[in-house]
């Protein structure tokens, strides 16, 4: 993988889990296993940002992000589901991939009656969890074997 930064236009797509497996792998998840529980469950929302080149060509997933119901362990909510397995390559980090994966998962879960998403923020995301609405409502803690993480909630729809 090289160091270069990416350029073209961002898109952002549905995909099966298997479509996440490779960035998931690169980014999350070194030497465990890709699959998430739950990954291919037909409630499941599978997202990937896809950079195009200048001439329209379908291009490389650059970045992911899955979906998936679940209670929420700091709230009392119904409609919770928690945002996982968000990765995106380091060569367009900053450029926006990573916030238009989430708003559009956050649109529609909303636009599906969903009431809260929440997640195991790692320790150098919550800035950017923080950037696009998301509140932190935990204390530090472990989540073995990746390292430190702070619970993180946003309420929807989005006002």
């Amino acid at each position: 993988m090289s160091s270069e930064t990416l350029t073209g236009t961002i898109t952002i797509e549905q995909v099966d889990a298997a479509a996440t497996y490779p960035l998931r792998a690169q980014e999350l998840r070194q030497g465990r296993p890709v699959e998430i529980e739950e990954d291919d469950a037909p409630y499941t929302l599978h997202l990937a940002a896809r950079l195009s080149g200048d001439a329209g060509e379908r291009g490389e997933i650059v970045g992911v992000v899955r979906f998936h119901p679940r209670d929420c362990p700091w709230r009392d909510t119904e409609g919770s589901w928690q945002l996982r397995g968000m990765a995106t390559d380091p060569r367009v980090r900053g450029l926006g991939a990573g916030r238009a994966l989430v708003a559009e998962g956050l649109s529609r879960l909303a636009a599906q009656g969903a009431q809260l998403v929440w997640c195991d923020a790692r320790k150098a995301a919550v800035g950017f969890y923080e950037r696009i609405g998301f509140t932190v409502v935990t204390e530090e803690y472990q989540l073995t074997p990746v390292g430190p993480h702070r619970g993180m909630v946003i309420e929807l729809p989005i006002r």
